[in-house]
């Protein structure tokens, strides 16, 4: 599925990716939508509507990853709400195997994530994995979601890399989307972000469930 040998950049999601999504689906679809419907007195299906709705507009730009935003638009403090269920945040299977892997192939490897800089924290605060990274960049400090150009042009200018000897592994495919407009040649999604939810079969991109599958010299984990 990869030719290692065309790769000298590895660029890396967070959530979804290296983290199990189900951390972020559950505060934002069960544990968020609970509080709120406490906190006006409605019922938690009248909340989750509500939130959804909310939610959906402004979907993939830079504020809507912004807690920030959202604890002012919501009057909660989102990161502390987070905080109350960080025991739940986990890495994807294989993936410290496969960080470790990346940094004896001595490839550049790049953490690049949507999560605003407060969620950022609190993963690494409980799964600190940012000491295998080149570099650790959040699309807040770019000014630019991954899913509009100006965010690849801003890691260019921050980081030099050479698009089409580079791989980007994301679990959003409007993300992959953008980086494909830029040029970035090999182009990887996880077909389980969320370990609770089903495998996803219809994806646009060439699809893992695990790294074990893309680590030469590992027999696939079936």
């Amino acid at each position: 599925m990869i030719d290692w040998n065309a790769i000298d950049t590895v660029l890396l999601d967070m959530d979804g990716t290296l983290l199990d999504l189900h951390f972020d689906n559950y505060f934002w679809m069960d544990h968020l939508p609970r509080l709120y419907a406490a906190k006006h007195g409605i019922s938690h299906q009248e909340s989750l509507t509500h939130l959804q709705e909310t939610f959906h507009r402004g979907e993939g730009t830079l504020q809507w990853y912004c807690l920030d935003h959202w604890s002012q638009h919501l009057e909660m403090d989102i990161p502390a709400l987070k905080q109350e269920i960080q025991h739940m945040i986990r890495l994807r299977p294989f993936a410290i195997e496969f960080l470790s892997w990346l940094h004896t192939s001595r490839r550049e490897v790049l953490l690049v994530t949507n999560a605003h800089r407060k969620t950022l924290e609190i993963k690494m605060a409980n799964v600190d994995i940012s000491g295998w990274f080149d570099q650790v960049v959040v699309s807040h400090d770019l000014r630019a979601a991954k899913e509009e150009q100006a965010f690849w042009h801003g890691l260019q200018a921050l980081h030099p890399f050479d698009p089409a000897r580079t791989l980007l592994i994301d679990d959003t495919e409007r993300v992959l989307d953008s980086a494909r407009d830029y040029g970035i040649a090999h182009l990887l999604t996880l077909l389980q972000p969320d370990s609770q939810r089903q495998k996803r079969l219809n994806t646009r991109f060439p699809g893992i469930h695990h790294f074990d599958e893309i680590m030469p010299g590992l027999p696939v984990n079936g």
